[in-house]
């Protein structure tokens, strides 16, 4: 489904240059546009970096990769590494509300395009800086999302627990700072409804994934052991885990002792609700393995599907363990409207969901230069 809304979106009127590429940047505004931000994709000559990961592509022909974090923007080529596109794009964020920029620190100053330079033409501007590792001591390190899974412990605590480290299936820190990203310019945009100044964004990969750790970066600084990897079962309750049926893998997810009392009745094991090793989380956890033995055992007997069925009657949070096109068919059955539609262009919807402004899918992602005719034309 569309997701197709009439009317003002709630950021009718912002303005965005974005002189972001890749993906966190270009997440961050696609988010903003959604809700009616006008974003101005500010590119090379060759494009965003993105347009040439293919295959796979669209049935325009477009990669996907680009087309996944571009729609609802506006393209426009400026070469920022000559005089005439460097004063395009002064002109440019003189019209904006918001600028974003992912470049490693210094490169917008040495183009004039840096906050102070952008901010003494419009005072008002909100100035997003996306980096790697900060713009301090790290500043020299290139900021790639499986380089930040790694040295920011997120690659420790994934995989098997006698395997090697594993990172995300997907580029997650990245799309972590992009949310950061559309949270901190928000919040700038609020501060500015208040007092009419703008302001300096800057949030950081490694930030946003140390902050996204959470009870395990919580665990390791309350012990000062840090926590290991345990394949999919959780450090702190069981079972909480992925368990193989007589054809596929389902997950199980116990929070509780009356969670774990309906999964021993569905399995026709009452009698492991009473036994001393599992009568409480804290000691289903210390006897995870011999717990675990006896799940697969009775799972075993029957297909996932089924006792996902049986279980979530029960109340028992179980899922089967879906590959993406079986988790967005899923979601569709769900009445979640997944799926954004923009003619042949399919991309994930926005998760935001707001009643009285939803977010819009207007266009496609651009082609190169698409607006290259217009934008100057426009509030300059």
């Amino acid at each position: 489904m569309s997701g197709r809304a009439e009317g003002r979106g709630v950021l009718d009127g912002v303005r965005v240059a974005d002189f972001s590429r890749v993906l966190a940047g270009p997440y961050a505004t696609m988010m903003l546009a959604d809700f009616g931000a006008d974003v101005l994709k500010i590119e090379p000559p060759s494009g965003d970096d993105t347009r040439h990961w293919h295959p796979p592509v669209d049935a325009d022909g477009m990669a996907t990769y680009f087309g996944s974090v571009n729609r609802n923007k506006r393209s426009v080529v400026l070469d920022l590494a000559t005089d005439a596109g460097r004063d395009d794009a002064l002109r440019l964020a003189r019209t904006a509300d918001v600028v974003v920029e992912n470049f490693r620190p210094g490169v917008m100053d040495r183009f004039g395009l840096d906050f102070a330079s952008i901010r003494a033409v419009n005072p008002g501007v909100v100035y997003c800086s996306i980096t790697g590792f900060g713009s301090g001591a790290g500043a020299g390190i290139a900021g790639y999302d499986l380089l930040v899974q790694a040295v920011g412990g997120l690659m420790s605590i994934t995989g098997e627990p006698d395997g090697d480290p594993a990172k995300a299936g997907v580029a997650l820190v990245d799309v972590l700072c992009g949310q950061n990203a559309v949270s901190g310019i928000l919040l700038a945009l609020r501060e500015r409804d208040r007092t009419g100044r703008g302001q300096r964004v800057e949030v950081n990969l490694l930030q946003s994934l140390l902050s996204a750790l959470t009870n395990q970066a919580a665990s390791a600084l309350a012990t000062g052991v840090p926590p290991r990897r345990l394949g999919n079962a959780h450090p702190s309750i069981a079972p909480y885990a992925t368990f193989r049926a007589a054809d596929r893998d389902l997950v199980v997810a116990v929070g509780n002792d009356k969670q774990f009392r309906a999964l021993a009745e569905v399995l026709e094991r009452p009698d492991l609700a009473d036994d001393p090793r599992f009568r409480s989380n804290a000691d289903r956890v210390a006897h995870r393995e011999a717990l675990t033995s006896l799940l697969e055992q009775r799972l075993a007997g029957a297909e996932a599907a089924s006792w996902v069925d049986r279980l979530r009657a029960a109340g028992v949070p179980a899922g089967l363990v879906n590959d993406v096109t079986e988790a967005i068919a899923f979601a569709q059955r769900l009445g979640l409207e997944p799926v954004a539609e923009i003619g042949a262009s399919r991309t994930v919807a926005n998760p935001i969901r707001l009643d009285a402004a939803p977010a819009a899918y207007r266009t496609r992602p651009p082609a190169l230069n698409d607006s290259a005719a217009v934008w100057r034309t426009e509030r300059i």
